[in-house]
């Protein structure tokens, strides 16, 4: 292995560079036992996964998605309705109904995000998790 004295400048700050998002990015590193696989998993339903729900804390993102959907449905109402108001324009009251929904999705998503500290939720573990439980499923 060559020295690091020896290294140009330029491949140092390019090893560092991939050192430093390896860290951010460790998908390679979380999905490895899943990607490479001689036999491959066979494909889940969604009463499997709700199952899996069921059985681990990842019950409240599907409860921050009903929050979402709440929010998205509100906002695109209430500015398609204000704009069918003062414009009596259907492309207008289209286009902000559009956006309201759009907008109302993001904010109902980061109440829910908020309440339910969803924040903290390490996603590559939970996805990790699920897998291992549906491979020991399979096995069973």
């Amino acid at each position: 292995m060559e020295d690091s004295s020896s290294k140009s400048f330029l491949r140092k700050q390019w090893d560092e560079y991939k050192e430093f998002w390896a860290d951010r990015f460790p998908f390679t590193n979380v999905y490895s036992r899943y990607i490479g696989r001689e036999q491959s998993l066979p494909s889940w339903s969604e009463s499997d996964v709700n199952e899996f729900i069921a059985s681990d804390p990842l019950k409240t993102a599907r409860e921050a998605a009903n929050i979402a959907l709440y929010g998205s449905a509100i906002g695109a109402i209430t500015t398609a309705g204000f704009a069918w108001k003062y414009s009596k324009s259907l492309h207008g009251a289209g286009l902000s109904f559009v956006g309201g929904a759009v907008f109302g999705w993001t904010f109902g998503q980061e109440i829910a995000n908020h309440a339910y500290q969803l924040y903290r939720l390490d996603t590559m573990a939970a996805q990790a998790k699920f897998m291992d439980w549906w491979e020991n499923k399979c096995r069973r």
